[in-house]
């Protein structure tokens, strides 16, 4: 493994320190020695502050000489390039240059006058309507499933516009087992000895196999919903539970289900609106990213490891079926009525019931796994004053459908960002520090292509890459604008909003899609988001956002025809309105000379949930049932203030200091930078608890974990030695934070 790596890495190091560079040929056709590998962007980040400091000028940095060969075995990839470039004439293997020396604009321009205004302005002129348009007519396609030649297709054109553009554009390869439904034996439902359906949609990662039930009705397999059905006196061991869309993640109802010893679990789209009830669902239920064959390393070519798999794969099945079929289930069923809260729009009111012990369901699930090869594609604007710093624009390229407005608007909005700023590099902006453009590929099966490029790269994320911003499903409509991200990104949204002309308010009543009292919602960032892996598994701040009315991410619905009527044919200018988001967040983080990455945020959020820990814990020690000597919360508060003064310190530092040095600005950069990523928990494995983040993060060394278990430590038989490793670990987490911080060793107080 230690070759193609070290390879890379090399290569990397190069593009980053502006030297030549010569790019092998982009071939997606088969390569039977595999030597194709390009791994590429070693990224590296945490957090990052914003500090109200005066702008000034930019030195920058030349770069030298560059030029990239791209030549693929398709005819297809060369037409679609000729189409990029003007020109449909020919396929020999183009050439295309990129950046010579003496390119106007790259090498040796006197420092720069733009003002932020100045750049904000620019970049409004640089996005239109019916650019975007265009660039989605270009890339809109049915059929693009990770590791399909559809999927190829649109690579190759990202590929060839990152090349026209001279981004250094490269191809990160890997090779990962997807799951899909078996070509000869069909995936069934029976109910009794009748066959309800054969459903052409499925869940990637279900167990195979046919397993049979009593069939319950569980609303929407929330673990509330899972407890109610035991409290009404109804068995969930060896059950088949009938759920609906909406709440929580495909996958969080199947670990749920799992939970309360289901055999097997139907999931029906309960979609807004009038649809064909013969819609098909798709989806994944791996509770958690990236591909679970490999999981906590990355699935590079020629790399060998021992069979293992992911602890969040499902050991019950799972299978999608239509609202049909799901009408046909509820109307067999008997049983106690199902309550208010469990009654959809589905069939009549009345009509739902939970099921009794005759109502036997049979589910027939013949998935395979599938060894995949898929490709990630990425290009570069490089900064000139830190090239080696740099935030990270996504979005997800590949669709189980159409996925107009899941994966095509945030393709389109990729380029046409890409496009914008390499103009506006073009006419005299000079940003400090890089942005890397990133394609991904099999993000439908839980975000495999991006987790597994921060799989590769681990090891330096806290040192180069800052930020992460998605642009998956940025828009799916125009009633409501919903954002989720880490915190410290919450003050730069906002004013980002402000500037383009929107208004975030953030309430906590925020919970659903349609919320009344307010426009705006600001959103816990969940497992599906394409975002979630950076935060919680790289500690890279992140964050994604929507304009949004009815979602239909997962079934042949997510069209260009129910987009226009969402967003009430208003496609491109909301594309442009997202665009202006996420550039002007970007463009912002890349200009300052301080990252606008708010460090002082995290305080409340900090004191927040060690409050509701002090609460329980002093309610647990004055109970009469249990009472643990040598227990307090005393350090883990003190923890807290020594991070609240370590950020306002910061602050002070950065005030007081000559922002005009390059390397006081990058001494206090990287402490800023380092915030997120020493909140991942240093006591667990990546490989075993992958999302170890303790405030978005799952598993008992998180925040929410710890104030569960206080709730639940009612008697003296309750697991003392948990709590008191869990206060420890926790405390010495946030304090070690805090004190990376701070600075140097020399300037720390080592009392906590």
């Amino acid at each position: 493994m230690s070759g193609p790596i070290n390879h890379a890495r090399a290569k990397i190091s190069k593009i980053f320190n502006g030297e030549p560079q010569s790019y092998t040929r982009f071939n997606l056709a088969p390569n039977t020695d595999g030597d194709n590998s390009q791994v590429e962007v070693k990224l590296s980040t945490e957090v990052e502050e914003e500090l109200d400091v005066p702008e000034a000028g930019h030195r920058h940095a030349g770069r030298s000489p560059a030029r990239t060969q791209l030549c693929t075995s398709r005819n297809m990839f060369y037409m679609a390039l000729g189409v990029l470039q003007g020109s449909a004439e020919g396929v020999e293997c183009p050439s295309l240059q990129l950046a010579d020396s003496n390119d106007e604009g790259v090498v040796n321009v006197p420092e720069p006058t733009l003002d932020w205004n100045d750049i904000t302005g620019m970049l409004r002129s640089k996005l239109s309507s019916s650019a975007f348009v265009q660039t989605l007519s270009e890339f809109s396609s049915e059929n693009h499933q990770a590791g399909s030649q559809g999927d190829e297709v649109l690579a190759n054109k990202v590929l060839g516009i990152f090349s026209s553009l001279r981004m250094n554009p490269w191809n990160d390869e890997h090779y990962v087992q997807l799951q899909m439904p078996s070509r000869n034996d069909m995936n069934k439902v029976f109910f009794g000895s009748e066959e309800v359906g054969s459903p052409q949609g499925y869940l990637a990662y279900s167990a195979p196999g046919v397993k049979q039930g009593r069939v319950v009705y569980a609303n929407y397999g929330r673990v509330e919903d899972l407890k109610y059905l035991q409290d009404v006196g109804i068995n969930l061991n060896g059950t088949v539970v009938l759920l609906r869309t909406g709440k929580i993640s495909l996958a969080e109802k199947v670990a749920n289900a799992a939970k309360f010893a289901a055999v097997a679990v139907l999931i029906y789209p309960e979609i807004p609106g009038n649809y064909d009830l013969n819609t098909e669902l798709y989806g994944h239920v791996h509770f958690g990213t990236g591909d679970p064959y490999t999981p906590g390393f990355p699935s590079f070519n020629h790399t060998q490891f021992p069979p293992s798999k992911s602890s969040g794969l499902p050991e019950i099945l799972a299978q999608t079926i239509t609202a049909a079929m799901a009408c046909e289930i509820h109307k067999k069923m008997g049983g106690k009525d199902a309550p208010v809260n469990f009654k959809g729009k589905l069939i009549d009111f009345d009509s739902y019931k939970l099921g009794d012990s005759n109502n036997i369901v049979k589910v027939v699930v013949k998935n395979n796994e599938v060894d995949t090869r898929i490709h990630n594609i990425f290009g570069v604007i490089k900064g000139f004053v830190d090239p080696d710093r740099y935030v990270v624009i996504g979005a997800q390229r590949d669709s189980f459908s159409w996925g107009y407005a899941k994966s095509t608007v945030g393709t389109s909005l990729l380029v046409e960002l890409a496009k914008a700023i390499t103009e506006m590099i073009k006419a005299g902006f000079r940003p400090r520090r890089s942005i890397v453009f990133a394609s991904w590929s099999a993000g439908d099966f839980g975000s495999i292509g991006s987790t597994e490029w921060l799989e590769g790269y681990l090891a330096s994320l806290d040192r180069k890459a800052f930020t992460y911003i998605s642009l998956d499903g940025a828009v799916s409509g125009g009633d409501l604008f919903k954002a989720s991200g880490s915190p410290l990104l919450h003050k730069l949204l906002k004013e980002t909003l402000n500037e383009v002309g929107k208004k975030l308010i953030v309430q906590d009543c925020c919970h659903a899609l349609h919320c009344a009292c307010c426009l705006y919602c600001l959103e816990p960032m969940k497992m599906e988001d394409g975002a979630y892996p950076f935060l919680a598994f790289s500690g890279i701040p992140s964050i994604s956002f929507r304009f949004v009315s009815d979602e239909y991410f997962g079934t042949p619905l997510d069209t260009k025809d129910r987009l226009d009527i969402a967003t009430g044919q208003k496609v491109g200018d909301f594309c442009v309105s997202a665009a202006q988001v996420a550039g002007q967040m970007a463009l912002r983080l890349v200009h300052d000379h301080l990252l606008r990455l708010d460090v002082t945020t995290y305080t409340s959020f900090l004191r927040k949930h060690v409050a509701k820990i002090n609460m329980n814990l002093n309610q647990l020690i004055k109970s009469s049932v249990w009472a643990p000597t040598q227990l307090s919360a005393r350090w883990l508060i003190s923890a807290v203030g020594s991070y609240s003064r370590a950020a306002d310190d910061l602050l002070n530092d950065a005030q007081n200091s000559d922002l005009e040095d390059e390397e006081t600005c990058r001494k206090i950069n990287d402490r800023i930078m380092r915030v997120e990523h020493n909140l991942l928990s240093p006591y667990v494995s990546p490989r075993d608890v992958p999302f170890r983040h303790i405030l978005f993060g799952f598993g008992n060394y998180t925040l929410t974990a710890l104030e569960d278990h206080l709730k639940n430590l009612k008697t003296p038989e309750a697991d003392t030695d948990l709590l008191r490793n869990q206060l420890a670990l926790t405390t010495w987490t946030i304090q070690s934070c805090a004190n990376d911080l701070a600075g140097d060793v020399w300037v720390l107080d080592n009392m906590v």
